[in-house]
C-alpha cells in the first residue's frame, strides 16, 4: 500500500514540480524549503503499526482521501481569490482524483462488509 501512496504522491506532485510562472509567491506564499518543512506541514497521521486489518486500512485511507479533497478545496479557493486560474486547473483535477478513490474505498469496504465479490 506505501508504494501505492507514494506513486500518488509523485504523479500529484509532478505538475508543481515543472518549471512554470507560478510561484507560491504570487498567492501570499512560501515556497517549501526542507523535507523538515514538509514534515511541519504534515496533515496525515502517520500510520507505523505493524498490522492493520484490512476494513480498518481501507477505512484509514478513505479518511485520508476526504481530508485530503478538503485540503485541496481550500488550496483552490485560495488560487481563486488570487485569480491563479491554471493551479485551480490542476487542483480541480486532482479533487475528482481524490473523490473517485474515496467512493471507491468506500465501496470496496461495503462490499468487504457484505461478503460479496
Amino acid at each position: 500500500m506505501k508504494s501505492s501512496r507514494e506513486d500518488v504522491v509523485r504523479r500529484l506532485s509532478a505538475p508543481l514540480a515543472t518549471p512554470t510562472d507560478l510561484k507560491p509567491a504570487k498567492i501570499g506564499g512560501s515556497t517549501v524549503k526542507s523535507v523538515g518543512h514538509i514534515s511541519r506541514l504534515q496533515r496525515v497521521t502517520d500510520n507505523d503499526v505493524d498490522y492493520v486489518q484490512p476494513q480498518d486500512m481501507l477505512a484509514e485511507v478513505r479518511e485520508d482521501n476526504k481530508g485530503l479533497a478538503a485540503r485541496l478545496r481550500e488550496a483552490h479557493n485560495v488560487c481563486e481569490e488570487h485569480r491563479d486560474i491554471a493551479t485551480a486547473s490542476l487542483i480541480e483535477v486532482w479533487i475528482d482524483e481524490t473523490e473517485r478513490r474515496t467512493w471507491f474505498l468506500f465501496e470496496a469496504a461495503r462490499q468487504a462488509e457484505s461478503g460479496k465479490p
